[in-house]
């Protein structure tokens, strides 16, 4: 069995989703595959349980009904790695904005490298951003830059979606405290990490925009994460 599972959160990505899972089954190292699926009407969800029998034992579906958001897929997803056997758990968006290639070095961060939590970086050595329209790449990186100052934790990209956690990080957290279901989340979950002690380790990549499909941006999720900064880290002064 592997000793690592790839949670993927879903909703509307037909145009990928076969092609990220191909691409994750032909890396070298062997991982398992979780897709949690938010119902998507674009029949995503039918198209992985179509390659199960392809990928017996290796290939996992969640259907949940409707869209519940980024957060509370990532907390199903996590929950249901703890009740398996995995030592590592990843996050990993599908669109290929994340390359799947950079799992086995996040894999190599936490397994050799003395990280509990390594985090794929887009800043860590410059601005390695693909396909971004400029003013996008600017509210991230200065996004990052905020977070930095609110929380004090020494990452520069603190807004990435794309991580490796140790089990032991996901089995400290409790998991039904983390509130927040947009981008804030993966500040939460990364502030959250760094308060209880873990260490945090960034590894660098290149992050490109996605070809096909559309992005879940909204001004929602960027409200929350500018706000939901400030409310966490003074929730944090009484925790």
């Amino acid at each position: 069995m592997s000793d690592g599972l790839v949670i993927i959160p879903t909703y509307n990505e037909k145009e990928n989703i076969e092609k990220i899972i191909r691409k994750v089954f032909s890396l070298d190292k062997d991982f398992h595959l979780l897709i949690v699926d938010d119902g998507s009407p674009d029949g995503t969800g039918d198209i992985v349980k179509g390659l199960q029998a392809e990928f017996p034992d290796v290939l996992h579906i969640q259907e949940r009904a409707g869209k519940l958001g980024l957060g509370t897929a990532y907390i199903h997803g996590f929950k249901w790695a703890l009740k398996r056997d995995y030592k590592f758990v990843f996050e990993m968006d599908a669109d290929f904005s994340h390359n799947p290639e950079d799992l086995e070095r996040l894999h190599e961060a936490c397994a050799t490298g003395g990280a509990d939590l390594a985090i794929g970086s887009r800043y860590i050595k410059g601005v390695n951003v693909v396909n971004w329209p400029m003013g996008r790449v600017l509210l991230s990186y200065f996004a990052s830059m905020y977070v930095r100052f609110i929380t004090r934790m020494d990452i520069q990209d603190t807004t990435a979606g794309f991580k490796c956690y140790r089990r032991a990080v996901l089995e400290t957290i409790d998991l039904d405290k983390i509130k927040f279901m947009g981008y804030a989340f993966q500040i939460e979950m990364k502030f959250t990490s760094y308060k209880l002690g873990f260490k945090l380790k960034e590894v660098p990549i290149i992050f490109t925009d996605r070809q096909e499909g559309e992005s879940k941006m909204s001004s929602n999720i960027i409200k929350e994460a500018l706000f939901g900064v400030i409310q966490m880290k003074w929730n944090s002064f009484f925790n």
